[in-house]
């Protein structure tokens, strides 16, 4: 995959992420300034959409876009006090800086694509796959998850928006600390599916299903949605360095 595909990819997806986020802030029941931050977000991620589809915008790049996109987000964060939604704002905050660089850094050196571009957008690659690393790791240390009862409070006790059918599950330990136990096998050996292309595919698809997952049962869409708007800079950077 050739990096300008990579970048259209991502900004792209990032892109209508974007958009189905500000269409939640700009509801009536929101604050209006509230709705005052989001309106240009939607605006610019609706252009930056564009633009990865090949639309020509005159006197807009999507380097400009995504240079406003942060500009926006930085309005944003002091509103909310900062990350608004967790881990999702932050991957998705990641990847729009990534994006920025990628797209603004000039071309120097020998390469057609420019080093520093690559290194800015390899770097979203890396901290994907360390991503589910760390969640790994910080799992298997805590006795809470290694036993099951992690999970079982997960289900139990959790603000999620389960419905009674799914916290029942609670009622079933050992099918939690199964749960529990495939979730962290798979994403402390995620670093060793990045050897291969067939691996990496696979162990993207089954990440997707679990961000799928989490989404069905309690509700956590923004994850699932922002997590996949990275996979093509993991799939580009495991073949800039292993194909």
């Amino acid at each position: 995959m050739m990096l300008e595909r990579a970048l259209d990819l991502t900004s792209g997806m990032m892109a209508l992420a974007f958009i189905q986020q500000s269409l939640e802030h700009l509801r009536p029941a929101v604050r209006p300034q509230e709705r005052l931050l989001f309106a240009p977000r939607l605006v610019l991620s609706i252009l930056l959409l564009a633009a990865s589809l090949g639309a020509q915008l005159p006197g807009l790049t999507p380097g400009m876009l995504t240079l406003a996109l942060v500009i926006n987000h930085l309005l944003i964060l002091p509103f909310f006090n900062g990350p608004y939604n967790g881990g999702a704002d932050r991957m998705g905050l990641l990847i729009l800086l990534c994006l920025t660089a990628a797209f603004n850094l000039p071309h120097v050196g020998a390469l057609a694509s420019g080093p520093w571009r690559e290194l800015a957008f390899g770097y979203l690659g890396a901290q994907l796959l360390l991503s589910y690393f760390m969640s790994g790791w910080v799992k298997v240390v805590n006795p809470d998850w290694r036993n099951g009862q992690a999970l079982r409070d997960v289900f139990l006790f959790s603000a999620y928006p389960a419905g009674e059918n799914i916290r029942r599950w609670a009622e079933n330990p050992r099918l939690l600390l199964a749960m529990g136990w495939a979730v962290m096998g798979f994403e402390l050996a995620f670093p060793l599916a990045f050897l291969t292309r067939p691996t990496l595919l696979a162990g993207l698809a089954i990440a997707a299903l679990f961000h799928g997952a989490n989404a069905c049962l309690f509700g956590l869409n923004r994850f699932f949605w922002i997590w996949i708007c990275a996979y093509p800079a993991i799939l580009w950077l495991q073949e800039r360095l292993l194909g």
